[in-house]
């Protein structure tokens, strides 16, 4: 046989102490108390001087102003916490603190694209020169049309021009006289009809030979005529190429002399804009091809041209293509840019081309590309919401890919929209440099982290607000530093320090903590706002706590007439309650409804029954599939405690039901552990549980009571029924013992505690409550599990009933009628 092995020394001990008890707390000991002479003002008026920090935010205030100052790619911040948390806000000032030691950036121009028109080319230049160049290209395009008309109706111009007509004039005439003397030594006469040449045959007498007489002539003379005549075209044909020569010269003279005239008018005023503009290569090349162009086009500029309506048309078109669009403009900026992008559509973010109807038909052109928020925050800082994001699938790739290859392209509309577009627009990618803070939740980041790591691998600072923190002198005077700026912001009467000292006590209530303020200032702003309305309305200068505690009241009733119709219910007897006596099976758990706008806490009837049976214990809402996963949980927990206080007549013959009396919907978290024990135990002893204590407190497979959520909703909710029924004296709360520091509750209570009308008992041992709601000893001791539990412990009761449950199913499993027989040797 074997030995049984020693104990190891650093096994989990077991609570065994058979004198462990319940411990009654203190007023003192039930809320966080500031003293008001602590805070070292005597109003908010005061702290007016003394900056905004970043409240209990150091480890986040640390990470932001890394990320903002960090110029390398993927640097992006993820900002994560709970809204109201003062995220926005103090990321907002961040960015403006960090953008204003960055240089300005450059502006963004589009031009026109005179190879190709369809692909705009994009410029950037210097902030505060796109302005400039875009009223020097307006001014040019007022100005230019009459200088040139000018300069080309001068007299200067006109002498050169005439003589160079005259000139060119005097060559057709020389041309057409050598013809007319060809013309008259074969025999005709010729004359000029527009464009043509008509020439007549003369006779011998010098007059005009007719067909009916040329038809007379004999054959040979008829062919003499026939190649004087062919003779004549040939000189005709030569004629007109001398003409045409000579017209063309006449063109390219006039051409090359408007051309001398209007030049030096042309570059003047385009060396004057690009004087004041940064030398580029690009924009050099853009003024030689406008001079080009213009100087292509002299003849529009000629004011005695026939159509001038339809001159003027070409004349403006042709000047359009002179201007710039400037789609970002930094000429007002001081440092980067910094956005907040409350609407991150496709065309809000990326940019747009904008169409218009034009004879049927939607038409663009260059001017009318738009910039999104990414183009205008380029060099600086853009801030965008992680939900607004989501909603729009098409939105997160185009920003994925953005965010991949940090370039921008802005697109068209839809296919659908420019299916009957005859010319789409391409305009020039942009290399963009922007930081995006993304604002977004804790879930949302973890969620993102697992399911789009490559978008994540972008965003590599975390800026992780925290929900509470602690809470000390330093944290409450800047706290009473955002309630002076609140108060100084809205126009609102400042507040005492008293009022400040309750403000501050309110921060702890909201995370239930009395070491931990609230870093959710959304909720602390809305109650500053509440409360001075309240001290405006009855005139008062500065709020009181009186005041604040109106506001809370007011807002309680805004919200709970769920809370109250419940009470209603239970005191009018339509739901189950006892608050009086004492019980077999049954008790007061405690539990906290959340309904969103509203939280609050009422009792609710547990019961339980046991027999002699196998089925151990039956969660009756587990069987109806109104349970959480949790409950069910703690339901475990309770079961196998059970079966190891009694592992010394395991296995256990116990079938057991436990259910919430009068719960119709579904029952989720472990806080009920505690008093579904001490039913299970009262109804298996028999031992009556006091129904003026009502219970909450999880617990672990040793019988240690964890703390529990929603604690100070759950005490004032029982405390508010018992108050209306009447308070005896009897009633109380029995809590685990670390929900301790959790307390930050009404003074209603503590005023009920002080005068001993109401009690507060914590428990560190499961053992511990059941002695307080019995009366009795729980056995529990160190030789208790191995030797049995003495007869007149609640765990000695529960022993006996379970000793009397085995035998009774052994007697049904083997009736003393029957007979056994012994196996034989040969069977054996």
């Amino acid at each position: 046989m074997g030995t049984i092995p020693a104990i190891l020394e650093n096994s989990r001990p077991m609570v065994t102490n058979p004198n462990m008890s319940t411990q009654s707390l203190d007023s003192s000991q039930l809320r966080v108390t500031i003293d008001p002479a602590s805070l070292g003002f005597l109003d908010t008026s005061e702290l007016l001087q003394r900056p905004l920090s970043w409240i209990g935010q150091e480890r986040a205030e640390a990470a932001a102003r890394f990320g903002l100052g960090m110029m390398q790619p993927d640097y992006h911040l993820f900002v994560l916490g709970e809204a109201g948390s003062g995220r926005t806000s103090l990321l907002h000032q961040a960015m403006i603190d960090a953008a204003a030691d960055q240089p300005v950036p450059a502006d963004l121009c589009y031009l026109y694209n005179f190879i190709a028109p369809e692909k705009p080319l994009a410029l950037h230049l210097p902030a505060g020169q796109g302005r400039e160049l875009r009223q020097s290209l307006l001014q040019l395009a007022k100005s230019l049309p009459a200088e040139i008309a000018q300069c080309l109706s001068g007299q200067d111009f006109k002498l050169k021009s005439d003589h160079a007509t005259k000139k060119f004039k005097t060559e057709a005439t020389q041309a057409y006289t050598k013809l007319d003397k060809i013309a008259e030594s074969l025999h005709f006469t010729i004359h000029r009809e527009d464009e043509q040449i008509v020439f007549t045959f003369l006779d011998e007498k010098g007059e005009i030979l007719m067909a009916e007489n040329l038809l007379k002539l004999p054959k040979a003379r008829r062919t003499e005529i026939e190649q004087a005549e062919q003779a004549l075209h040939e000189a005709i044909v030569l004629y007109f190429d001398e003409f045409k020569r000579i017209e063309k010269e006449k063109n390219v003279t006039l051409a090359a002399l408007q051309h001398r005239s209007v030049q030096p008018l042309l570059n003047l005023a385009l060396k004057k804009i690009q004087d004041g503009l940064q030398k580029q290569e690009r924009l050099k090349t853009y003024f030689e091809q406008m001079e080009s162009e213009i100087l292509d086009n002299l003849a529009l500029f000629e004011t005695n041209n026939a159509d001038e309506e339809k001159r003027e048309t070409e004349l403006r078109q042709i000047f359009s293509r002179y201007q710039i669009n400037l789609v970002v403009d930094n000429a007002d900026l001081h440092g980067a840019p910094v956005i907040i992008e409350d609407n991150p559509s496709t065309c809000a973010l990326f940019g747009s081309i904008d169409y218009q109807f034009e004879e049927g038909k939607l038409k663009t052109d260059f001017m009318r590309i738009r910039a999104g928020s990414l183009l205008k925050a380029h060099g600086g800082y853009l801030m965008l919401h992680l939900d607004d994001l989501l909603t729009d699938g098409q939105l997160w790739v185009k920003l994925r890919r953005f965010l991949r290859s940090k370039r921008l392209q802005i697109e068209e509309p839809g296919s659908a929209l420019t299916s009957n577009t005859p010319v789409s627009l391409e305009p020039e990618a942009v290399d963009v440099d922007v930081k995006i803070i993304l604002i977004g939740s804790r879930d949302e980041y973890y969620e993102l982290e697992e399911i789009d790591p490559e978008f994540m691998r972008r965003f590599r600072v975390k800026v992780d607000f925290a929900g509470s923190f602690i809470a000390s002198a330093e944290t409450y005077q800047a706290s009473s530093v955002f309630v002076a700026h609140a108060c100084e912001t809205a126009k609102l009467p400042h507040f005492s320090a008293a009022a400040v000292a309750r403000l501050l006590e309110e921060s702890h209530r909201e995370v239930e903590d009395q070491k931990r303020q609230s870093a959710i200032f959304a909720r602390t702003e809305m109650l500053v706002l509440e409360s001075a309305a309240l001290c405006s309305a009855r005139h008062g200068r500065t709020v009181e706590v009186a005041d604040i505690s109106a506001a809370l009241q007011a807002r309680t009733l805004r919200h709970n007439y769920p809370d109250l119709r419940l009470q209603e219910s239970i005191m009018e007897g339509e739901i189950a309650i006892a608050l009086h006596g004492a019980e077999i099976g049954q008790l007061n758990a405690l539990t906290q409804i959340d309904l969103g706008d509203h939280r609050f806490g009422t009792p609710v009837r547990l019961t339980a029954r046991t027999f002699a049976g196998e089925d151990g214990i039956l969660n009756i809402a587990r069987e109806v599939d109104m349970s959480g996963p949790i409950h069910d949980k703690g339901m475990l927990i309770l079961q196998n405690y059970l079966t190891g206080l009694f592992t010394h007549i395991a296995p256990l013959a116990l079938s057991a039901s436990i259910v919430f009396e009068q719960e119709y919907t579904s029952i989720e978290g472990d806080s009920a552990s505690c008093a579904e024990f001490f039913v299970l135990l009262s109804s298996l002893a028999e031992a009556p549980l006091k129904q003026s204590i009502a219970v909450t407190g999880a617990l672990n497979q040793y019988g240690e009571v964890l703390p529990v959520g929603g604690i100070n909703d759950k005490i004032e909710g029982y405390f508010k029924l018992c108050e209306k029924m009447g308070l005896n004296g009897e009633q109380g709360v029995l809590i685990p013992h670390h929900n301790r520091q959790h307390l930050v509750l009404d003074y209603k209570i503590i005023e009920a505690v002080e005068k001993g009308l109401f009690a507060i008992y914590t428990m560190e041992h499961v053992t511990q409550g059941l002695e307080l709601l019995t009366g009795c000893p729980a056995g529990l001791t160190e030789q208790s599990r191995s030797i049995g539990y003495s007869p007149d412990t609640v765990l000695g009761y529960a022993q006996r009933a379970l000793l009397v449950f085995r035998r009774a199913c052994q007697l049904t499993q083997h009736p003393k009628t029957e007979h056994r027989r012994l196996p034989s040797r040969a069977e054996k």
